[in-house]
């Protein structure tokens, strides 16, 4: 599992990044996760509801690397809940 220290949650937002993600204030993402004891549950949080804080996310690969970010969440066994949230905020505007 990705596990909660804060190399996990670290390891996971760069494989997010690479797969063409781009984070909005990534610094208090960061921040919070490294607060929390289940980053993984933290994050699906802040992906459903962030955009108060300014987090958002951007697909700047507009989809193309969809496997890349699927492989990402099993990864970190995140469960399907989480993914599904994390693309809806995408789509969000």
């Amino acid at each position: 599992m990705g596990g909660s220290c804060n190399e996990s949650y670290e390891e996971f937002l760069n494989l997010l990044k690479k797969a063409g993600i781009r984070i909005s204030n990534e610094s208090e993402l960061r921040e919070r996760l490294a607060e929390a004891r289940r980053w993984q549950f933290a994050f699906k949080t802040l992906a459903a509801n962030g955009r108060l804080l300014g987090i958002r996310f951007d697909d700047l690969s507009q989809g193309c690397n969809a496997l890349e970010i699927r492989r990402a969440f099993a990864e970190f066994q995140f469960p399907e809940s989480a993914q599904a949230v994390f693309s809806d905020s995408l789509k969000a505007e």
